[in-house]
């Protein structure tokens, strides 16, 4: 299966269109501890049906040393005291900062929740100098997405500003393209009472 990439850039503050708050709302905090076990856990739970396996054989020591890095955060939205999305922020050279991984758990996708996460972590992208003495100002915030991403997420990096300015065609290999990394196939069914 063909897969298209899509590489879209911010470079002003200004560029961030805000999305509307969520009803009911979320809280959004930072995981201000490295846990590599909670990163690994919300990768491997929002990554599970998207085909996010790049992280899965890290050891604790690898996701150590990308948590524990001046200006690498993990924004978590907090739905009624239960994960529902999260993204991940990494410092790079010269002002440079990723959005590095970014999505809604399954129970929370299609609430209206995926467009405020962005917002926030996007603003907390740019801010970042300031929770960080010693880097240097953002001048410019990044990601990538994927064709084998959620349906909305171009969309959405779209609708919140940011713009395209590549985007590659890869044919992948042999890779079995059924398996998901987890929680479990399928997962994508709403908690009772959410809907």
């Amino acid at each position: 299966m063909d897969v298209t990439t899509w590489y879209l850039e911010q470079t002003d503050p200004g560029d961030l269109r805000p999305a509307r708050e969520p009803r009911p709302p979320v809280d959004i905090v930072r995981a201000a501890i490295p846990s590599p076990e909670f990163n690994r856990f919300l990768y491997t739970a929002v990554g599970g049906d998207w085909q996010w396996t790049e992280r899965l054989p890290w050891t604790w020591q690898q996701w150590m040393s990308l948590l524990d890095r001046p200006g690498s955060e993990t924004w978590v939205a907090w739905r009624d005291g239960t994960p529902a999305g999260y993204v991940e922020l990494v410092s790079q050279d010269d002002g440079v900062v990723e959005i590095s991984s970014f999505g809604l758990l399954p129970y929370a996708i299609g609430q209206g929740l995926g467009g405020h996460l962005l917002t926030t972590g996007t603003a907390r992208a740019w801010d970042m100098a300031d929770r960080w003495p010693g880097l240097p100002p953002t001048r410019r915030v990044w990601l990538h997405t994927c064709s084998l991403d959620g349906p909305a997420a171009l969309a959405n990096y779209q609708a919140r500003g940011f713009r395209i300015y590549d985007s590659r065609l890869n044919v992948p290999g042999d890779e079995d393209e059924g398996s998901t990394p987890g929680p479990w196939p399928g997962a994508m069914r709403p908690l009772p009472g959410t809907r």
